[in-house]
């Protein structure tokens, strides 16, 4: 089924199998910079725009690769494909864009960075982690996309997550390329092991099998028709919640959101209080910083009659609330957001983040919290 999902011109391409997007994001930026070593690049660079996945900074990280950041079009959200040009040096090893990006669901100008990839004979990946099992679809759902696969000549290759539209089970995700020698590269083998021969095609020296059977009968389970009608759903309700929020004047939706991801603005009031009173009442949203924002990403769930219209007035009835008094001050989660993006020192910003982290791992209980045989009454 990826070969007829994978619109590669000749019905060709190479893949492999991962754990999610953050790991087919390393393979691609893995392969990349060893072919950059080849070419004798010793200070490999990622040209990203600032929109792409937090992954490729990861990547950029545990390689020893520079992340080199490329602003936005700040009407459109997209990347601006001028300064990515200007970004470019004798260290580039690869550009990437996003189909869609996970902040503001917007795709970026993929032909013309492809044609940015040519002429400077850089690789060039496309990141569909997100909804690549939807804007392969949309064409056949009525929704028809600008070319964003192997069909535009320059791509070479494309991460996408088979846990997300795929609908497989979490822990699922592959990564494509348009050659076996970019594939190879991504490969590591230690042929001097005392072990015996050691070859590995991925980060993960073993993976559960289950999960790749699992997500391979969900695939057959589905089938095209099944992607094609899932995905008719819910780029039609996000068309239906855009329009909508279009008419509301307190709010603005960054860019041109062609996919299942819609990021709300506000210039009166402090966007971070919608995202609360939407909590509040039982919606899942995410927040979003560099700008204030929040999004909301569309699923089958936001499908079923009358769950889109039920949106639609709760962001009413809460900018009701919250237009009683503009100016007031965000609380809760929203505070910390905006609090966090006015700290001068990113350093700052990380270490309390890795100190929350060190807490999700905590295994002390509290003296009132210890127990006796598993239970805290009297035996």
């Amino acid at each position: 089924m990826l070969i007829s999902l994978s619109l590669h011109p000749y019905g060709l391409f190479f893949f492999q199998v991962t754990s999610g997007g953050t790991e087919s994001i390393l393979m691609a930026c893995k392969a990349y910079r060893d072919l950059a070593y080849e070419r004798g690049i010793k200070y490999p660079e990622i040209i990203a725009p600032v929109s792409a996945h937090a992954a490729f900074d990861k990547a950029a990280h545990y390689f020893g690769m520079k992340m080199v950041h490329v602003p936005l079009d700040k009407k459109t959200m997209k990347v601006d494909v001028k300064a990515m040009r200007r970004a470019i040096s004798k260290n580039t090893a690869m550009l990437v864009c996003s189909a869609p990006q996970f902040p503001h669901g917007v795709i970026d100008p993929i032909e013309e960075v492809a044609q940015l990839a040519l002429k400077y004979n850089i690789p060039f990946h496309v990141d569909a982690c997100l909804g690549g099992f939807l804007i392969v679809f949309m064409e056949k759902a009525g929704f028809p996309l600008p070319p964003f696969d192997f069909r535009v000549k320059g791509v070479t290759s494309i991460s996408a997550d088979t846990h997300k539209y795929g609908y497989a089970p979490k822990g699922s995700s592959v990564i494509l390329y348009s050659h076996k020698d970019y594939r190879h590269y991504q490969f590591f083998v230690a042929s001097d092991w005392p072990g015996g021969l050691y070859a590995s095609p991925s980060v993960a020296g073993s993976r559960p099998g289950g999960i790749v059977a699992a997500c391979w009968a969900t695939m057959m389970h589905m089938g095209e028709d099944g992607y094609v009608e899932a995905t008719k759903n819910i780029i039609s309700t996000a068309r239906f919640i855009i329009k909508e929020l279009q008419k509301i004047k307190e709010i603005f939706i960054f860019g041109n959101p062609e996919v299942s991801v819609i990021a709300i603005g506000s210039e009166v009031f402090d966007i971070y209080r919608l995202s609360n009173s939407l909590t509040a009442k039982g919606w899942n949203l995410n927040t979003l910083q560099f700008p204030s924002s929040i999004h909301i990403c569309l699923t089958l769930l936001h499908t079923k009659p009358g769950v889109a219209q039920n949106f639609v007035k709760d962001v009413q009835d809460s900018l009701s609330v919250i237009m009683e008094d503009p100016g007031a001050k965000t609380t809760g989660v929203g505070a910390i957001y905006g609090m966090a993006q006015t700290i001068p020192d990113r350093s700052l910003v990380t270490e309390i983040s890795k100190a929350f982290l060190d807490c999700l791992y905590l295994t002390e209980l509290p003296p009132s919290a210890k127990q006796t045989n598993g239970s805290t009454g009297h035996h």
